[in-house]
């Protein structure tokens, strides 16, 4: 691994961090007390699975690819799935309007990680595990 992917894999890291005390002070400070908004923890790790998938299964030699096209769809539904859920709960006034802008700043730091991590890492042909 070289200087500049573990500097990348560092900043990743601190990014991640970082959005996840946001989904955290969101639920648990004590003016707001609602653990509801720790779904959205799903919506993170389901996020990227429809991309991967279409990465191994995809045909590259192609522009435009049917099983990327349902990659991309999918992933966005889950990335707007994300941020309709605070949304909802906070407008059902299952949790206040500040828990709600706490996970909506999580949301964008964690997807701008995940996104960033497919940037730096997802780059190569073959892509595995072995190149950090």
């Amino acid at each position: 691994m070289n200087y500049y992917s573990f500097l990348a894999l560092v900043a990743l890291s601190f990014s991640g961090a970082l959005g996840l005390t946001f989904l955290l002070l969101g639920c648990a400070l004590e003016q707001f007390g609602q653990y509801w908004p720790m779904f959205v923890l799903l919506f993170y790790i389901l996020s990227p699975i429809p991309n991967l998938i279409a990465k191994r299964h995809a045909d590259d030699t192609e522009s435009s690819n049917a099983c990327r096209e349902l990659a991309y769809f999918l992933t966005t539904g889950i990335v707007v799935s994300a941020y309709g859920l605070p949304i909802v709960l906070a407008r059902k006034s299952v949790i206040q309007w500040g828990a709600c802008g706490l996970v909506m700043a999580g949301n964008c730091v964690i997807f701008l990680t995940i996104l960033g991590f497919f940037l730096i890492f997802g780059g190569g042909d073959d892509f595995s595990w072995e190149q950090w």
